[in-house]
């Protein structure tokens, strides 16, 4: 008898525990809901939960597991049938972006929004080559700010997967357009090459496209061989424009590049970075060059255009600790808005007569 009352207090202690367990999850999912709206379904917060159940003595309560930081809600929530619409199956299998059939274009379809009302003054960082080291790859993943935007080596071990975490995480992603020999290695992915057939050329972009969906562009690395030439880039850039996908290119150079000018001339958004930030030969590290980028953005003078700029660089751990230091020290609004990468793209007049055609994308 001494043995059975033992046993029903376990019974009772232990269905108390799972109780408290289960009050405390609810709880967590409620601060959760309460941060923001998700798209889909909210983040799991246990492993495994085991119900109370007068038939098992003492279970283990729910252990309270939350994420490193809370994802932002911070896309469009696009109803099914419109997200399917902006994908095209080729007769080789191949899935490609597309522009959906009443005019939504995947590169404002697939971007972060952003608020348009911050300082006028934009800052932004874009993470390239991202994808070659899986450690790495997490890490700038789930700890990065969700401003940050992301290109993925096409490469990418289980790509689609983390072009999925990446948007949970709250970043906007692109796909490395490999170009020549530029670029650290890719699996299986053959690079645009100016000395080939331009149809080949054609081939090997399709494929790349391919690699992955939902993402806002293809990230050029200038100047190679094949940017240069436009009997190469000509066809590709009507071919990425006619899909609705944006141009992101990485060149130093001041003046106009070709892709900027086939860019505006086939419609489609484009962009070219201010500086590589991780660059070896400059001074002070990734930190402070963001802070030197937002200094000459929130310089502007007054009476003339808000200046933008975004810099780029590699995901490696001494990078990824600059920019979580960085953005620490900037925790109150500072001169300039922290966007991501589309709040960087210039839309010309082909452009924007492509994008009037689906008044709903004006929308911030």
């Amino acid at each position: 008898m001494a043995f059975s009352g033992r046993h029903r207090h376990a019974s009772r202690k232990g269905r108390l525990v799972a109780a408290y367990g289960l009050v405390l999850g609810l709880i967590g999912a409620g601060a959760l809901l309460s941060l923001g709206a998700f798209e889909g379904k909210a983040p799991r917060l246990v492993d495994e939960a085991v119900a109370a159940s007068p038939d098992v003595d003492d279970p283990l309560p729910p252990v309270l597991v939350l994420p490193r930081r809370l994802p932002p809600s911070g896309f469009r929530l696009l109803a099914p049938d419109v997200k399917a619409d902006l994908v095209e199956t080729t007769d080789d299998g191949l899935r490609l972006p597309r522009i959906g059939s009443t005019g939504w274009l995947p590169w404002i379809a697939n971007a972060r929004r952003f608020d348009p009302a911050g300082p006028p003054g934009r800052i932004g960082l874009l993470v390239i080559n991202v994808g070659g080291n899986e450690e790495e790859t997490r890490r700038v993943v789930e700890e990065l700010p969700g401003e940050v935007s992301l290109a993925f080596l096409p490469g990418t071990p289980d790509l689609a997967w983390w072009l999925a975490r990446a948007r949970e995480y709250g970043h906007e992603s692109y796909l490395m357009l490999p170009a020549d020999d530029l670029g650290p290695s890719e699996r299986g992915v053959r690079p645009i090459e100016a000395a080939i057939d331009p149809a080949e050329n054609l081939r090997r972009l399709r494929q790349t496209m391919a690699r992955g969906e939902g993402y806002v562009g293809l990230v050029l690395a200038s100047p190679s061989n094949a940017a240069k030439s436009e009997q190469t880039m000509r066809p590709l850039l009507q071919e990425i424009a006619g899909r609705g996908v944006a141009v992101v290119e990485i060149n130093a150079e001041s003046d106009g590049t070709l892709v900027q000018k086939l860019a505006m001339e086939y419609g489609t958004a484009y962009a070219r970075n201010t500086g590589v930030l991780d660059y070896k030969l400059g001074r002070g590290d990734v930190a402070d060059r963001l802070d030197q980028l937002e200094t000459w953005v929130a310089e502007g003078s007054a009476g003339q255009a808000p200046r933008h700029a975004f810099g780029v660089v590699q995901p490696d751990a001494d990078a990824i600790g600059a920019i979580l230091a960085w953005y620490e020290r900037r925790a109150r609004p500072g001169a300039a808005s922290f966007v991501p990468v589309m709040g960087h793209f210039e839309c010309r007049a082909a452009c924007m007569a492509r994008i009037k055609a689906q008044p709903e994308q004006l929308r911030p």
